[in-house]
């Protein structure tokens, strides 16, 4: 696995653990991490959506 897959893989996993935590306890750790939509928030939102387009891939590797 390239070190690329790899972070792809822990930001989606940070992804969905957040959305774990926002449906069992709504509880956003990123908004409370980095306060309520501030560039930093934003930019980890759209890394880890970039991740999850990134990880489809992922399901197709015939390594």
């Amino acid at each position: 696995m390239k070190i690329i897959d790899k972070i792809a893989l822990v930001l989606v996993i940070i992804g969905a653990i957040n959305w774990g935590l926002i449906g069992f306890f709504n509880f956003n750790l990123v908004e409370m991490i980095f306060e309520n939509m501030t560039i930093i928030s934003r930019i980890i939102y759209a890394l880890v959506g970039v991740s999850g387009l990134w990880a489809i891939k992922l399901l197709f590797d015939n390594d």
